[in-house]
């Protein structure tokens, strides 16, 4: 049994407000992405790492591998025009059997750490899927949008709750099945997670971390700048 690694690097990040994609935006003096695949390499059962990237950043993201040493089991595939679609090009490059393992992670989730990650793998040995998620602290309440803001229709017991985060892992030919349903359908998920439940198999949860956190807007480099000073 192998395991391999899917990041989904095709973003644009326009919710950055700056001027080049936040996989490549530096933190503590390196880009973001190149953070993310040092913790994953250094994890001896990750067989290879698929990296899936806007078609016109392949060039410059080997020439980046290059520049940091990373060349090894790292595979670029293009990515596509969303999350979904970049991660299933990188799944049809994938050579491998039903019952290997496949995690995809949020390349700008620069601070993920190998336990995690490990215990991720596990979950998904026993479960067949699994992801990393973090409980719910502030109350959640369900709205409905009208023309004039928000209104409250439910409170939603915390303990139901929790926050996506990822790595997500599955068996490879759950997955592959769950895409293909999807695509014939044309449904598209807001994670993998979403389409693996939607086809009626359960998914484990792995405890999460606050640190796990996503680059996805101005703050938040300064706050992984924060637990990368506070780590050391």
């Amino acid at each position: 049994m192998n395991t391999f690694a899917i990041l989904p690097a095709a973003g644009i990040g326009t919710r950055m407000a700056a001027n080049k994609p936040k996989q490549f935006l530096l933190l503590a003096g390196e880009p973001v992405l190149i953070h993310t695949l040092r913790t994953f390499l250094a994890i001896p059962r990750i067989s290879e790492l698929i990296l899936a990237v806007q078609p016109a950043e392949i060039d410059h993201v080997r020439a980046l591998l290059n520049d940091f040493h990373l060349t090894s089991r790292i595979r670029i595939v293009a990515g596509g025009e969303n999350r979904q679609q970049s991660v299933a090009n990188a799944l049809a490059a994938l050579a491998a059997s039903d019952d290997d393992i496949v995690l995809v992670h949020d390349a700008v989730r620069p601070l993920i750490d190998a336990a995690t990650i490990e215990r991720t793998i596990d979950a998904v040995i026993a479960n067949g899927a699994a992801i990393v998620g973090l409980p719910a602290i502030d109350t959640i309440k369900q709205v409905e949008r009208t023309a004039h803001g928000a209104l409250i229709t439910a409170t939603i017991p915390r303990e139901n709750i929790v926050l996506a985060q990822t790595p997500q892992g599955f068996r490879l030919g759950l997955l592959r099945l769950c895409f293909a349903e999807a695509d014939a359908d044309g449904f598209i998920g807001t994670d993998e997670a979403s389409l693996v439940e939607r086809a009626g198999h359960a998914v484990a949860v792995v405890p999460g971390s606050p640190r796990n956190l996503k680059v996805t807007q101005p703050g938040d480099l300064e706050l992984a700048e924060f637990h990368l000073r506070h780590s050391r």
